[in-house]
């Protein structure tokens, strides 16, 4: 029972299964891939919320450069409006740009990342997406295509997700 509780791929043949290897069933599989997809499209999304964070931080920045450093400016801190003066607020916006700046960076590193592993996801899996790759499905015999089709529910290969 732990061991089912820790990992689905570390599913037992059950009887019905016969010759096939142990693994996730086709669903199991897609749904992981789905599941994998969404995660890396969560952090394409954050990356480019942040993206505009930066921009618009940069126009402020560019913006207050050009003012008195004793003027009156206002801030909004955690939903609080407070009034201070762009000497104290520059450095504070730049050094949120800064902080963004990087959070962008290890973002888009998690993405590579999450990229890599869903790349070699798909292949473990022989995982297609619909629309994808029908030039190289026709340009494979006919032979191997029909293996895929009647053996795919199977061996959790050739699944092909929309």
């Amino acid at each position: 029972m732990a061991a089912n509780s820790s990992s689905t791929v570390s599913k037992s043949t059950s009887g019905s299964a016969g010759g096939k290897p142990s693994g996730p069933s086709a669903e199991q599989v897609v749904a992981t891939f789905q599941r994998m997809r969404q995660e890396q499209r969560s952090m394409a999304s954050k990356s480019a919320d942040f993206e505009m964070d930066i921009n618009e931080h940069s126009l402020v920045i560019e913006t207050l450069k050009e003012v008195d450093p004793s003027r009156k400016c206002f801030r909004l801190v955690g939903g609080v409006l407070v009034e201070r003066t762009v000497k104290e607020v520059l450095p504070a916006l730049e050094s949120n740009k800064e902080q963004i700046s990087k959070l962008i960076e290890s973002i888009n590193k998690q993405m590579q990342t999450k990229g890599r592993d869903l790349t070699e996801y798909r292949e473990r899996y022989n995982i297609r997406l619909v629309g994808e790759g029908e030039a190289e499905a026709q340009g494979q015999s006919a032979e191997s295509s029909s293996d895929n089709k009647d053996g795919g529910s199977k061996s959790g290969a050739g699944v092909l997700v929309s």
